[in-house]
């Protein structure tokens, strides 16, 4: 898509070095936004750098959001260029593996950065967007989020946070001319399962969807007002919806199933 000459305001984009992140990236800048792209490894330079190389803005900011003085320090960035109009959440971590014999740091690590920072976060966009009567705000979930997570419990349960977390504050942010939208995707063709050490299990081994297919359906939904999409594939909806309807002990077997390491079978 070619970007519009006149800019479509700032918006600021975390966890944008790779995957769905930066997909979402190349969604804003293709649809006319400046951008504030931030990450904690070194890509975010060549990422702010690959999405700069057309008519937008782009500041790329290497920080860590598990660190509160480096959530307020990536804040100072993005207002000292002036209005923010659209916040994507988008940084997050996962843990594979039984919780038992997994290292606490790894899901101390991974609440500071999917729970905390988008707190964190969160709160200083929506102040912001209050105060001059608009904005928008894109919270990364999954569809991890309606059912209990096994073999990746913490990630699971941080992302039935975001989306409750998303949806709650949509409904207090009525009339304010603020929207919230929580992102669901399915299983995304990312570096995300070999980082959470979930290679060796049957989802980290299947099918996974596009994350720019991920990312279109997410700016799409931002961009609408709308309260939720489960993005990606129809099987990401079948499952999402069948998810909400299943008791608990049920579909946690079932996810089990797909989360289970495969030595351990």
């Amino acid at each position: 898509m070619d970007s519009p000459t006149q800019s479509q305001g700032l918006a600021l984009v975390t966890g944008a070095s790779s995957g769905i992140g930066l997909a979402l990236a190349r969604q804003l800048v293709g649809h006319g936004f400046d951008l504030v792209v931030a990450a904690e490894d070194q890509g975010i330079h060549e990422a702010g750098a690959a999405l700069g190389a057309g008519q937008r803005l782009v500041i790329p900011v290497q920080v860590d959001l598990t660190v509160p003085e480096q959530v307020e320090h990536l804040w100072q960035q993005v207002t000292d260029l002036g209005r923010l109009e659209v916040a994507v959440l988008n940084a997050g971590v996962g843990v594979g593996g039984r919780f038992a014999e997994t290292a606490l740091e790894r899901h101390l690590n991974l609440v500071d950065l999917n729970v905390r920072s988008t707190v964190h976060l969160a709160k200083r966009a929506v102040d912001h967007f209050v105060a001059q009567g608009r904005g928008r705000i894109l919270v990364t979930a999954s569809i991890a989020a309606v059912a209990p997570g096994p073999y990746h419990a913490t990630y699971a349960a941080s992302k039935a946070f975001g989306h409750s977390f998303a949806e709650g504050i949509r409904e207090e942010l009525s009339g304010t001319g603020v929207t919230v939208t929580s992102l669901m995707p399915g299983p995304t063709d990312t570096d995300f399962f070999r980082r959470a050490d979930m290679l060796d299990t049957p989802i980290g081994q299947g099918r996974k969807d596009d994350p720019n297919d991920v990312a279109r359906d997410g700016f799409a939904a931002m961009m609408a007002g709308k309260p939720h999409v489960v993005a990606g594939s129809l099987k990401n909806r079948v499952m999402a919806e069948a998810a909400t309807h299943l008791p608990d002990r049920i579909g946690t077997k079932a996810m089990a199933a797909q989360t289970k390491p495969r030595k351990d079978r």
